[in-house]
């Protein structure tokens, strides 16, 4: 059963709910991974991570929970790279970010996969869930630990959507103008975002 297929729209009740139902469901899987990795000392992202965080984002939601997608997509004007690229986009996502794993600091890490996962948008949904859990499994990972406090991160930019989806908006015109500062103001909300969580300036 995949309920976009049925009710052909995210506005009905049933969609609405299992939506719900999942976030809740990938923030435990979230929390889960986090401490697995910090056991095991694995301390780099993997595609199996992401594909993990989209699949509990959209499951039942949407065909292809957790995988590439394959076809072409547009989201609110915004047309992502063709779904040709984004196997060879993600790689090279990943690879950067494990090659600048040990010499960048937890928020910048987590605010370039934040903002370079939307971009790419490489699933069918759910890429705002996922990116933005992503850049909370960096922040706690280099971290060494999961954060205090509540509500997480991840939660709390999705409150501020509106202006979260600004200020990534802003990024891509940013980096379009080849903008060496691009994700400046992202990453003066992100760090704003984790002293509301944790109460630490």
């Amino acid at each position: 059963m995949f309920l976009h297929d049925i009710t052909r729209t995210e506005d009905d009740p049933s969609y609405q709910r299992l939506e719900s139902d999942n976030l809740d469901r990938q923030y435990d899987f979230l929390f889960s991974v986090i401490a697995a990795a910090l056991g095991v000392g694995h301390r780099k992202v993997s595609a199996g991570i992401i594909n993990a965080l989209n699949y509990h984002a959209i499951a039942c939601l949407h065909r292809g929970a957790g995988e590439l997608r394959i076809v072409p997509i547009e989201v609110g004007g915004y047309r992502p790279p063709h779904h040709d690229q984004v196997p060879a986009l993600m790689d090279e996502f990943i690879e950067l970010l494990n090659r600048n794993w040990e010499t960048a600091s937890y928020a910048t890490l987590a605010t370039y996969a934040l903002w370079r996962l939307n971009f790419i948008h490489p699933f069918v949904n759910g890429n705002g869930r996922t990116a933005r859990a992503l850049c909370y499994y960096i922040i706690c990972v280099k971290s060494g630990g999961l954060l205090r406090g509540a509500p997480a991160l991840p939660e709390l930019m999705r409150r501020k959507r509106r202006e979260y989806v600004r200020l990534l908006q802003h990024a891509d015109s940013a980096y379009e103008a080849s903008d060496p500062n691009f994700l400046s103001d992202l990453h003066d909300f992100v760090m704003r975002l984790l002293e509301e969580q944790t109460g630490i300036k």
